[in-house]
């Protein structure tokens, strides 16, 4: 449809897609949010499969400098085109509860359970042509996102927010 739109009344659109999106006020479904409350809280955690399955998970502040790049860039040029925002750097499901783990100083209590039905293996973004075009570049670690994450967490924990 943006494509017509884009040929029909020569409105030129950038559409973005974003890979696993975190970091500070990321809701409280999502995995990371869940993931550490239930390790703060020495819940069981339900670990699907051998814990191999990797994401791409994205810290919010590179997805922000991603949509303003995109936003300057299709300001200035005649566009139609799709670009996927992500870190581009799988984390396993393993590496991502250790790396909370080591921020909260607690291990995890692991429900060890099988693949769910319809799960992908590995999802992450190719992000070759919002680097070569939008100049997009992803800065944040995936340490240092959780690092920030945790200290969000502690911080609305304190203020009895979300407990």
């Amino acid at each position: 449809m943006g494509h017509v739109f884009h040929k029909l009344y020569d409105i030129d659109m950038i559409f973005l897609r974003f890979f696993t999106v975190y970091g500070p006020g990321q809701r409280p479904d999502l995995a990371i949010h869940k993931f550490t409350r239930m390790i703060d809280h020495d819940l069981p955690l339900p670990f699907f499969g051998d814990g191999t399955t990797s994401r791409d998970y994205t810290y919010i502040d590179d997805i922000i400098d991603g949509v303003v790049k995109a936003i300057a860039y299709v300001e200035t040029h005649q566009i139609y085109d799709i670009f996927n925002l992500g870190e581009s750097t799988p984390i396993t499901l393993s590496k991502m509860v250790q790396t909370i783990e080591n921020h909260l100083g607690k291990k995890a209590v692991l429900n060890h359970l099988p693949m769910q039905s319809g799960d992908v293996d590995i999802t992450y973004a190719d992000i070759t042509k919002a680097r070569t075009i939008l100049k997009y570049q992803p800065k944040m670690s995936f340490d240092q996102g959780i690092a920030s994450f945790i200290a969000w967490y502690r911080h609305v924990k304190e203020l009895g927010i979300y407990e």
